[in-house]
């Protein structure tokens, strides 16, 4: 399908109705991140989403748009829970994938004299890299379905995490519709020995500093304080998410088909949310999603662990807290206004965060006055933003971006980098960087990623969130 993108405003393009397309396509991006955005055919995916049965509103996509699996990562799209539907394609293969922000009473000054030390330690304690496992964490089937059915609540049990982590996780980390019943044995031993571990790819562990604050009130709420020492968890599902997506893509394609659901590509293939295939995904990617919260609390866990250990700090001296936790990928039952009317919808959100304004109910008490904290990391060698939802986002189903976009294939950022020595450039930055895989380090050149500031002033400037605080990488953890 060819695409044209017209103008609305300084920050949105518009993609008319064409062909078999039910609804407009919606592009946020300012004239900055249009070229790189056209010279990609994310756009295609869009107006394919948009011809799916159900969709209402609009096909979305963030600043942060690239081409990705059926739908772009960076889409957003929302369907009638009575003739709309459902698709592996717009949650992707790391179901929940998702950052963890950890806020602490640490200072910068105290922490970089022994930052080497720190990289090491947790380099050691949280497992990354292709195949990572946690040896001292082996759980029976039984256990692991509990993981799946309770998210955090598990975590709390076992003593991993707090009722202050879990009242700040999204969905206080359990999807309720959840159900361990409809994972294949093959995921469940793909994930059995993966809890508490960060994975590959675009993974990460970070120690960050507050480097500038935009919103004091809100910052405040998260805990975040200019000159203060953070840490960002990027991880998902990890074997078990990917098994639960590769297993249900083959039981969508014979639902399309058994539906009479005509599809522009192959990888949109879906079901209608309430038939028994569209049910039985809802219920394994809920279930993937808890076990993905669980990950990331686990990691938070070992955080704590190594702070206190490596480095002698008491619980009352690091006061490590998380500050949120977000999905990136992930589909949800929510009500949205839609034509003045509530409706309850089926959104899907690929590589984009729920960014819910001010008031909402599903917020906790700390963030009801500002909106929902909305995570967005950089890459590896500049800087992260914090946001807060505004009710401007309720024009995209309450989503904003989820992080900078990539602009170089994994293929083309190795052969960019090839005969560099990233790890002594990261340095150079002052940033101390361990990864497990050399490949890893090559993909994850900063150049691969758009500027996240130019994606995070798109956002802002479209009136999705605000910008609260930039944070920037003191120490790097990779796969």
């Amino acid at each position: 399908m060819q695409v044209r993108l017209e103008k609305v405003d300084d920050f949105r393009w518009r993609i008319p109705r064409q062909g078999r397309m039910r609804v407009e396509g919606l592009i946020y991006a300012d004239e900055e991140l249009l070229p790189s955005i056209e010279r990609d055919r994310a756009p295609e995916q869009v107006a394919n989403v948009a011809t799916l049965p159900g969709i209402v509103g609009r096909s979305i996509a963030m600043p942060d748009i690239h081409w990705g699996y059926g739908f772009p990562i960076g889409g957003v799209a929302a369907f009638d829970l009575e003739d709309g539907v459902i698709s592996p394609g717009g949650v992707g293969y790391d179901i929940n994938c998702g950052v963890r922000l950890l806020a602490t009473n640490l200072p910068r000054e105290e922490i970089d004299p022994r930052i080497r030390e720190l990289a090491d330690a947790l380099f050691r304690n949280v497992p990354s890299g292709v195949g990572s496992s946690r040896k001292d964490l082996r759980l029976t089937d039984q256990e692991l379905r509990r993981v799946m059915r309770d998210g955090i609540g598990w975590a709390v049990s076992r003593g991993f995490a707090s009722r202050d982590d879990q009242e700040h996780v999204e969905e206080r980390g359990a999807i309720p519709w959840a159900e361990p019943a409809e994972v294949s044995a093959r995921a469940l031993q793909r994930g059995r020995s993966q809890l508490g571990t960060l994975g590959s790819g675009n993974h990460f562990l970070e120690v960050q500093v507050v480097e500038e604050v935009y919103d004091v009130p809100a910052a405040e709420a998260m805990g975040l304080r200019e000159g203060l020492v953070a840490v960002s968890i990027h991880s998902g599902s990890r074997g078990l998410g990917y098994q639960v997506c590769d297993d249900f893509l083959k039981v969508m394609l014979r639902a399309a088909q058994k539906y009479g659901i005509e599809l522009p590509d192959r990888q949109l293939c879906c079901a209608p949310v309430r038939s028994p295939e569209g049910r039985a995904y809802l219920g394994a990617m809920g279930a993937a999603a808890n076990f993905a919260f669980v990950n990331r609390q686990l990691m938070a866990h070992w955080v704590r662990e190594t702070f206190e250990r490596a480095l002698g700090f008491s619980p009352r001296e690091h006061g490590i807290r998380t500050a949120w936790d977000v999905c990136h990928n992930i589909a949800k039952i929510e009500k949205h206004v839609v034509d003045g009317e509530e409706r309850e919808l089926c959104v899907h959100r690929k590589g984009a965060t729920r960014a819910f304004g001010p008031g909402h109910p599903a917020l906790p008490d700390r963030y009801r006055a500002i909106g929902q904290p909305v995570l967005i990391p950089g890459d590896m060698g500049r800087y992260s933003y914090v946001l807060a939802g505004e009710a401007g986002s309720e024009e995209a189903f309450g989503s904003a971006c989820h992080g900078a976009g990539r602009v170089l294939s994994r293929a083309a950022a190795k052969k960019s980098a090839r005969g560099r020595a990233v790890v002594r450039e990261m340095e150079d930055r002052g940033i101390v960087l361990r990864a497990s895989g050399r490949n890893t380090v090559l993909e994850e050149i900063p150049e691969a990623y758009k500027d996240v500031a130019h994606v995070v002033r798109a956002v802002a400037g479209a009136g999705l969130a605000r910008p609260v605080a930039r944070l920037r990488p003191l120490a790097v953890v990779k796969g």
